[in-house]
């Protein structure tokens, strides 16, 4: 990947993990992390809701960090999102 930097190998190893770690920590890719857990939590509540007899303090629980986690969502595709001009 960074052949051609002419860097050492142990340089150019540490060069490439530390843009894969980047990679795992970008905004896009945290996004898309959340999402998953906002679908798996939908999905959690829905079978819950449907099992006799419900939990509703793990429902309510559930309901509320998928609220939370729907907040985080809006807050980083607001940052994520190109700047209109005024």
């Amino acid at each position: 990947m960074v052949e051609n930097y002419n860097l050492s190998p142990c340089l150019a190893r540490r060069f490439d993990r530390e843009l894969m770690d980047d990679n795992l920590h970008s905004l896009p890719r945290r996004l898309i992390e959340l999402r998953m857990e906002h679908a798996d939590l939908d999905s959690l509540i829905d079978l819950s809701a449907h099992q006799l007899p419900a939990d509703e303090l793990a429902i309510r629980r559930l309901k509320k960090r998928r609220l939370a986690l729907r907040d985080v969502i809006a807050q980083l595709e607001a940052e994520l999102a190109p700047k209109q001009p005024a």
